[in-house]
């Protein structure tokens, strides 16, 4: 079912949302494309995580979630990895929805369960949605924020209503909703970590626990939902683990050596230089570099603009001509990656050129209130020609600093009212990254600034950044094809200041706040990208990160005894969920002495 405005009927319903259209399948399909059907079940995986954790809870803000643990719960409907913005139901087996978008209906399962044998209820679903609202993490009060009421409407339904019929994207979040147990959780304080067990209706249950080591999970034989059409041919794996590692060469050289089974590579390093080893060029280990249309968000150096010294726009661009990408792409990242010039990179979401009429139309009211470059010049980072030599850009930079204020005195740059030099931290949680920021501290301080690098564990960074105690950080804004409410989560002056919100610069701007609303609001496609490429134009003239680089392929490498669908998923790399175990390459694998026997 399509969402769209003016239709005939008060209400409409059907076996799936979406926003773009006509969703791919119909009411009667059997599986989904990327996923075989066929597939046998079976074998553990091991897999890596990074740093640690100490809560199986993963919808509150306290703790750190064990990898894995959204495997335990479902939801009322379920997104695709081949289409966007379309959710089919799931724990729902029909949604209804008003024509003017006032409410939304689910329909349950008669056979939906729990994975302790209790049925799904109305009365789960709702609780779930308000205790997600009051006690779950800060993101569900933003992505709730419109809902009025939630009510039992039927045996097995129940209706959500909505404050005004403008957010079009609201029926289809509502359908995200986890659902929980309230029998279960009623028991306990929902707010607080816990390394217990938790019941979920999910394909898989939590059955081992070495906090901070290492969580296993297996696979629910008589789970009420393998055989629903959206789920035939995916988690496949009878056990999956995951192996805690607090250095990641410490963990690229386990892998090596073994001691787990997939491997997505994000070092463009270890991909170029650290797979000439016997186990790859003899086959045991598979390198595959998967296309994908995955949105890529934007990955930056991110200012924090609550602290003063970044408070100055044309400080946060001096800043940006400092860092020196072409160097860095040729010199670390051995030419892989592209230069993110979007905060929508990959999508036809991103900014480019100069904005048309329909951007112009959303942009003149503010004319004024944000930066004249909007309006005048296409966004482009500072670059430079890779050589390592940045004299240009310092040139430039320490004339943007001077105009704020700002100048070199003894080779220090200080403020020229209060003489204070400028001084600010580099706050990182993996240490692989101090490769990429060195360079760039050290041009950093050819203008004068003292800047320093401090690498926490993963607890005090999730600490820190949840408080917002960094003056700078490496983050990711992750987008989506249809960017709506979580936008507020990332952008709104509300959310500045609110612990665990994904707001990490700290932007509080009435424009912003607008424009967010408006995209919100956006009836239709023409509308929501024009509308998302404004927003995307004035947070980038603001300076408000300096961009690094993002790419269209998934790179993996896995010990050759896996079997994948020969149809990828567009948006999404498919493993664990759709891959199995090939019981021929596994028993070839197994007898060779190279392999750690699984």
């Amino acid at each position: 079912m399509a969402l769209q405005a003016g239709s005939a009927a008060a209400e409409t319903t059907s076996h799936a949302l979406s926003l773009n259209g006509t969703p791919k399948y119909g009411p009667d399909f059997t599986h989904l494309d990327y996923a075989n059907p066929d597939a046998p079940k079976g074998g553990e995986v091991r897999m890596m995580a990074f740093g640690s954790f100490d809560n199986l809870n993963p919808f509150i803000l306290r703790g750190q979630a064990a990898a894995g643990s959204g495997l335990v719960f479902q939801t009322l409907t379920s997104a695709t990895g081949d289409e966007p913005v379309t959710e089919y139901g799931l724990v729902a087996e029909s949604i209804t929805v008003a024509d003017d978008r006032s409410w939304v209906a689910f329909t349950l399962r008669p056979q939906a369960r729990f994975n302790d044998g209790k049925p799904i209820t109305p009365e789960d679903v709702i609780w779930s949605f308000e205790t997600l609202r009051e006690k779950g993490h800060p993101i569900y009060r933003t992505y709730y924020a419109d809902v009025t009421k939630a009510e039992k409407t039927g045996d097995r339904t129940v209706r959500f209503s909505f404050r005004s019929t403008d957010n079009a994207e609201l029926p289809v979040i509502m359908g995200q909703l986890p659902v929980l147990p309230r029998h279960v959780f009623e028991a306990r304080d929902f707010g607080s970590t816990t390394l217990q067990p938790l019941v979920g209706s999910g394909p898989y249950k939590v059955v081992n626990v070495q906090p901070g080591r290492s969580i296993t999970y297996e696979r629910v034989k008589d789970w009420w939902a393998k055989d629903l059409p959206i789920n035939r041919g995916r988690y496949n794996f009878d056990r999956l683990r995951f192996d805690y590692y607090r250095d990641l060469e410490v963990a690229f050289e386990a892998f090596k050596a073994g001691a787990y089974d997939f491997r997505l590579e994000n070092s463009s390093k270890n991909w170029v230089t650290g797979y000439d080893v016997p186990a790859v060029r003899e086959g045991h280990i598979v390198k595959e570099e998967l296309p994908h249309q995955d949105p890529q968000g934007m990955q930056a150096f991110v200012f924090n603009i609550r602290r003063p010294i970044f408070q100055d726009r044309k400080v946060r661009e001096a800043i940006n001509y400092l860092f020196d990408y072409e160097w860095t792409r040729t010199n670390l990242s051995y030419g892989l990656y592209k230069r993110t010039k979007s905060y929508f990179a990959n999508t036809e979401l991103a900014s480019t050129g100069l904005p048309g009429p329909a951007e112009l139309k959303i942009l003149e009211p503010y004319r004024g209130r944000i930066p004249e470059e909007v309006f005048t010049k296409p966004y482009e980072p500072p670059s430079t020609d890779g050589s390592g030599n940045i004299r240009q850009n310092l040139r430039t930079a320490l004339g943007l600093f001077k105009e704020a204020g700002w100048e070199l005195k003894n080779n220090k740059l200080v403020d020229a009212r209060t003489s204070q030099p400028m001084r600010f931290e580099i706050l990182l949680v993996q240490a692989d990254m101090e490769r990429i920021v060195q360079p760039f501290v050290r041009n950093l301080e050819r203008a004068g600034i003292e800047a320093s690098i401090r690498v926490v564990d993963s607890a005090q960074y999730q600490n820190r950044t949840d408080q917002f105690d960094y003056d700078m950080i490496i983050s990711r804004f992750p987008q989506s094809l249809s960017p709506g409410n979580e936008q507020r989560d990332f952008w709104n002056s509300k959310r500045a200041d609110l612990p665990g919100s994904q707001n990490a610069i700290g932007i509080k701007d009435p424009v912003v706040d607008e424009l967010v609303e408006k995209l919100i609001q956006a009836h239709d496609r023409e509308t929501l990208i024009a509308t998302t490429r404004a927003l995307d134009r004035v947070l980038l003239w603001n300076w408000y990160v300096i961009p690094h680089w993002h790419d269209s392929v998934y790179r993996v490498a896995y010990w050759n005894r896996f079997g994948h669908p020969a149809v990828a998923p567009k948006y999404g790399l498919g493993f664990p969920e759709s891959w199995w175990i090939d019981p021929a390459k596994d028993a070839r694998l197994a007898s060779t002495p190279r392999r750690t026997a699984p």
